[in-house]
């Protein structure tokens, strides 16, 4: 089988992380890569030795025998590459990191790509392939009898330092309850199998980067808050996050209730960041408790140590692209599409505008 060619577009730090599970696929490689800053184009290279740095853009996208192009700039870049992409190559198929754009304006934009863009666009959303997390949804029916209640629980550290500071403003993230947290109304709505109506927030700065100045201003991106999302068909989710605990064992907790039972998971953050003076890292646990009989049992996700050192997300980047190479040659479904992706920032919009007005927001 012929190798399967990615040009990626941007390539900082989470780029790297990209780099390294492509590298672990069996058939794929990184041929080229635009990165504008200099270090970070330098530690893109060390990563994929031979792949050809190109200087612009326009060079990347016109780059021959690419079989994908991945977008991996900071999010407000997303939707101009996007329709640039497809000015110039209809044909090729596009991964493209989540969110998928940061105005409410862009929404009309990238879902005209929908029509307009002949091979596949799959959105970025890595938490759906945590192997913890695909096993809480593969037996989320089972144990719950018919999802009725979902929880999701972010502790974790604050946002990395990233290239000109860029993930500081709501101007360029979309708003933390975008930028970070459309990973989980993806995952709301992949769970429960709806469409939101409603959305209540409470949420807001509340430690990280207070008066913290950059060339751009004065931080204004938030590092706390919950958000409640009504379902149509009378489920409800909730969202608790916050950015200043990553002291906890465990990142992500997630609890799906229904009238059988309750389903629990629980997900350590980057082993990297895990203290050496308390061991080894922490294994993920998968957790049912049913309602009658009695009695939680309890089983540990482990996850292969070569996926755990390429990134930071448990090893879903690698299941991610091993599953979007599948679907550009035909051999199985576009997970994420536009609409999935759409949604989760249209989600993460209405709970960044209901914290700000104090009301519900309805969709």
């Amino acid at each position: 089988m012929a190798t399967f060619n990615y040009g990626i577009l941007g390539c900082g730090m989470m780029g790297g992380e990209h780099i390294r599970n492509i590298a672990l696929l069996e058939d794929a490689s990184v041929v080229a890569i635009f990165e504008p800053d200099a270090a970070m184009a330098e530690a893109a290279q060390s990563l994929a030795p031979n792949a050809v740095l190109v200087a612009t853009e326009e060079e990347l996208i016109n780059f021959p025998a690419l079989d994908a192009i991945l977008i991996v700039s900071p999010n407000h870049c997303h939707a101009s590459q996007l329709e640039a992409i497809n000015a110039v190559r209809p044909d090729i198929a596009i991964l493209v990191e989540k969110p998928l754009f940061t105005d409410p304006s862009d929404l009309a934009r990238v879902s005209a790509l929908k029509e307009k863009h002949e091979a596949p666009i799959w959105v970025a959303m890595e938490y759906r392939y945590m192997p913890p997390i695909t096993a809480l949804l593969e037996r989320l029916d089972a144990a719950t009898g018919g999802l009725k209640m979902l929880t999701i629980r972010e502790h974790r550290f604050p946002f990395l330092e990233k290239v000109g500071d860029w993930n500081r403003f709501n101007k360029n993230t979309g708003g933390t309850l975008v930028e970070k947290c459309c990973h989980f109304f993806d995952l709301m709505r992949l769970a429960i199998g709806s469409d939101p109506v409603r959305v209540m927030a409470s949420a807001g700065q509340a430690v990280n980067h207070i008066g913290e100045a950059y060339d751009d201003g004065v931080s204004d991106i938030w590092d706390s808050g919950y958000v409640i999302v009504d379902f149509a068909n009378g489920v409800r989710a909730m969202l608790e996050l916050c950015m200043f605990a990553e002291g906890a064992r465990y990142q992500e907790e997630i609890s799906a209730v229904g009238p059988s039972g309750k389903i629990e998971v629980f997900v350590p953050g980057p082993g990297r960041f895990w203290p050496e003076h308390l061991g080894a890292p922490p294994i993920a646990r998968l957790v049912e408790s049913p309602r009658s009989p009695m009695g939680p049992v309890e089983h540990e996700i482990s996850v292969d140590p070569a996926l755990l050192s390429a990134g930071d997300h448990n090893g879903s980047t690698f299941y991610q692209h091993q599953r979007f190479v599948e679907a550009v040659r035909g051999e199985g479904p576009i997970d994420v599409t536009l609409e999935d992706g759409a949604w989760a920032v249209r989600i993460g919009q209405a709970a960044q505008q209901s914290a700000i007005l104090g009301e519900a927001v309805v969709l």
